[in-house]
């Protein structure tokens, strides 16, 4: 074979490759979707999946209507295509049912091959051009499904499962179905592994996305589950960014109320204190009275006392007013005694009226 023409069968056994991965994908991530869902969910896609199993056994082939998750016989369908299908086949008009041909196990051949693990990308490839080594039929003769095996990173050898079916086995029956209008989607068999299909890919029925169908749903699903996955951790940061200001906000209220508290306590206290400082500083008044009364003479009265804040002034009538300031200076805590005004002489009496300031002063002993 020409180089050419090998590349003239890689184009569409690629795209077809490619198709079924995306197929499988599909599938298995609607499967791990639909297991997260909550049960009355997975209840009502159920009863929107509707599927026909057939299962050959030589010219006739058994049916099982599987519907919510419940199977019902389906009668029996004839291989002859002039015999149409049984009303018990059907599942009423406008239901998107899924054709499943269930081979038996007996006409399978199933296989474990080993490969090079560089053949991985292109595995679809090899096992088609490797098939009449793999086994005793040609690739046009046969249909055939693999499946790889999960193994440790970096193996040298690929382990893949190899399932073959002869083609004259099945031609027929997707014919008669075929011909009906309702072609089969999916070829399995007795024990074979999950979403294993011997369609070949390019002649898998192609999934389309309608308005509100399952699939749809399905996607619309994934992509919402997508964006939100994208987007918690942004509304997370949001929402934890938002909780710390509060958090911050009422703090600072906090902190601010203590500070407005700490000052108001500073402040009594420091007023409380200043009192006790006066009153401590304040010259006790009796103190001075008991000096004023121990040295002024008999001969002297005071008509008025004024005391303002260590400043004392005296007004009254004596005999002899000028010895008074002698007197007055000898006392302890009582300097700067000295005449605010002349002294004057009352002619009714014949003493001298005088007006004395002196400044009194808390004493050592005190």
């Amino acid at each position: 074979m020409a180089i050419t023409d090998r590349f003239n069968l890689l184009s569409p056994l690629r795209l077809a490759d490619a198709r079924v991965r995306l197929a499988g994908l599909h599938q298995a991530t609607r499967g791990r979707l639909i297991v997260c869902l909550p049960d009355p969910l997975k209840r009502f896609l159920a009863s929107r999946e509707h599927c026909l199993i057939i299962e050959p056994a030589g010219a006739t082939a058994s049916l099982t209507k599987v519907s919510g998750g419940l199977r019902t016989s389906g009668g029996e369908v004839s291989i002859d295509p002039a015999l149409p299908l049984s009303s018990e086949a059907l599942f009423g008009p406008d239901v998107k049912v899924s054709r499943v041909l269930s081979m038996p196990r007996d006409t399978v051949l199933t296989r474990t091959v080993s490969l090079p693990a560089q053949v991985r990308s292109n595995l679809a490839q090899v096992i088609r051009y490797e098939l009449d080594r793999l086994s005793p039929f040609q690739a046009s003769d046969v249909l055939y499904d693999f499946q790889p095996r999960p193994g440790p990173k970096g193996a040298p050898r690929l382990v893949v499962d190899l399932a073959i079916c002869r083609r004259d086995l099945i031609d027929a029956w997707l014919d008669r179905f075929k011909n009906d209008g309702a072609p089969i989607d999916r070829i399995t068999w007795e024990g074979a592994w999950p979403r294993a299909n011997l369609l070949p890919p390019q002649e898998r029925p192609q999934t389309r996305l309608t308005l509100f169908s399952l699939n749809t749903l399905v996607w619309v699903a994934i992509a919402g589950l997508l964006a939100v996955a994208m987007l918690s951790p942004l509304w997370q940061r949001h929402w934890v960014a938002s909780s710390l200001e509060d958090e911050l906000r009422r703090v600072r209220l906090e902190v601010v109320a203590v500070d407005d508290l700490r000052q108001e306590l500073e402040r009594a206290r420091l007023g409380s204190t200043a009192v006790l400082q006066q009153r401590w500083d304040e010259p006790n008044i009796l103190v001075l009275l008991r000096e004023l009364t121990d040295r002024i003479p008999d001969d002297t009265w005071i008509q008025t006392l004024d005391y303002n804040n260590g400043q004392v002034e005296l007004r009254g009538e004596s005999g002899q007013a000028t010895a008074l300031i002698g007197l007055l200076e000898r006392a302890p805590g009582i300097d700067a005694v000295s005449f605010r005004s002349p002294v004057t002489q009352v002619p009714q009496t014949g003493k001298e009226r005088f007006n004395i300031s002196l400044r009194f002063s808390r004493m050592a002993d005190e």
